[in-house]
């Protein structure tokens, strides 16, 4: 029953995020800004290696990441070099793992003076799409036909631009509202509020009780993201959001301005930790474990770190935000989706063997990273999978009840427009613009 139920969370999630990223697999041509043929098609695969011609190499391999060792997926990262190590000793596997927004500024920067490691982390859709259309990244077409039955077609969606397939997806996640129930129990609630005017008593008890309700690191912008967009796709509605992020609506949306204002009001409630603007997400979530706020908003790849605390695990649930607008939104409007992925360089002098090494470690990465509660599967669940967390299936539930998502914004624009994005959200945060100046600035800053 629990395959099953897995089945049906992957395929659901992966067709409502093939229209998140406008429908990249059925395309003959970009989905970006530039409305033209991906110039990264022309890069053509080589011939696969066959597992003895891999087990016959004698190379090195580079492989960029960010599974820092203070990241969730830091084991699952690990655990799947290792088994690669034991499958391939003549394949040395040099990798780096960087953090995650210093990461984004490094990899394109590599990009453009094509100086790419063999095998490197990428989020999907347009954040990928800038480096194929640059054509930077080796096509993966004839690599998948060995493993085409262990991924399904469908996972690739947002890896795959006009037609052709360009990277390995990992895990998918969304964003959970996570919560400790102790705290929420010590003033008077059993269960994290299903509304929203109850999430807001909510929150107005535990401030009472000299409890912050939110810890939000607005050092690394992408977290505050993951409250916002929230607050904005229960606001106005998944489409909308979506079609704003994708460029084929304008941000000069008075809805989303009224969003913004209610994301804000949070702030100025004193809902969320005034010393958070100062802190990273490491920061923030430990604060949370050790109980200093009832809520954090974040990724679901969290689990695995709760589910690791003893001490912690029992006391955390986790639930989707809820509805702010019942007129325009609904429970099952998500952000995320599947977005983790590796991808090998055209650049590579061994791409070939990079390819099928990347897909078979792409394979146990998501195989480790789901047993340790990482994320859901975008590969085909395989062996014993009853150890898995009861958190990573409480986020498995919430994902098959789901009927629209949104991927992350950061992800879903184009580098350019997503810098932009990030800039404003930054000023969200530090109440230094309102909803109107938000849809204003990106409405003219965002053609």
């Amino acid at each position: 029953m629990k395959r099953k139920l897995l089945s049906l969370v992957m395929a659901g999630a992966m067709v409502l995020s093939l229209a998140a990223c406008g429908n990249n697999a059925g395309s003959t041509g970009s989905t970006g800004s530039t409305g033209s043929d991906p110039v990264g098609t022309t890069v053509e695969p080589g011939e696969t290696p066959s597992d003895e011609d891999m087990a016959s190499q004698d190379i090195t391999l580079k492989m960029w990441c960010i599974a820092t060792e203070s990241d969730s997926n830091r084991h699952s990262y690990e655990a799947a070099i290792a088994d690669m190590a034991e499958k391939y000793p003549n394949i040395k596997l040099d990798w780096e793992a960087f953090e995650n927004e210093s990461y984004k500024t490094k990899i394109k920067a590599a990009v453009s003076a094509n100086e790419m490691p063999d095998i490197f982390f990428t989020w999907s859709c347009a954040f990928l799409q800038d480096f194929v259309d640059a054509g930077k990244v080796y096509c993966l077409d004839n690599a998948y036909q060995e493993f085409k039955d262990e991924l399904p077609e469908s996972m690739l969606g947002n890896s795959t631009y006009g037609g052709k397939h360009y990277g390995v997806p990992l895990t998918m996640n969304i964003v959970g509202l996570f919560a400790n129930m102790d705290l929420l129990k010590s003033v008077g609630y059993d269960e994290i509020p299903g509304t929203y005017e109850e999430f807001i008593e909510c929150c107005d008890a535990l401030k009472a009780a000299g409890i912050i309700p939110f810890g939000c690191a607005g050092k690394e912008t992408w977290c505050v993201t993951e409250y916002l967009e929230s607050v904005i796709e229960k606001s106005v509605g998944y489409e909308t959001l979506n079609d704003i992020f994708l460029g084929r609506a304008t941000w000069d949306n008075a809805d989303v301005a009224a969003a913004v204002d209610t994301f804000q009001g949070l702030v100025n409630n004193g809902y969320f930790d005034p010393n958070g603007i100062a802190l990273g997400n490491d920061e923030v979530k430990a604060n949370f474990m050790d109980g200093k706020y009832a809520f954090y908003m974040n990724g679901t790849w969290n689990c695995a770190d709760f589910a690791n605390n003893e001490a912690f695990f029992p006391k955390v649930k986790v639930a989707e935000f809820p509805v702010i607008n019942a007129d325009k939104a609904t429970l099952g409007q998500l952000i995320g989706g599947p977005s983790d992925t590796l991808a090998v360089a055209a650049s590579s002098e061994n791409a070939e063997v990079a390819a099928k090494y990347c897909f078979e470690l792409g394979k146990l990465i998501c195989h480790y990273g789901y047993l340790d509660g990482c994320g859901l599967p975008a590969w085909t669940p395989y062996g014993d999978t009853s150890a898995v967390n009861g958190l990573t299936q409480s986020v498995a539930e919430i994902c098959g009840n789901a009927t629209g998502y949104v991927l992350f914004g950061d992800t879903a624009m184009n580098a350019d427009d997503a810098n932009t994005y990030l800039s404003y959200v930054d000023l969200v945060y530090g109440c230094e613009v309102d909803g109107q100046g938000f849809i204003e600035g990106l409405a003219n800053d965002i053609r």
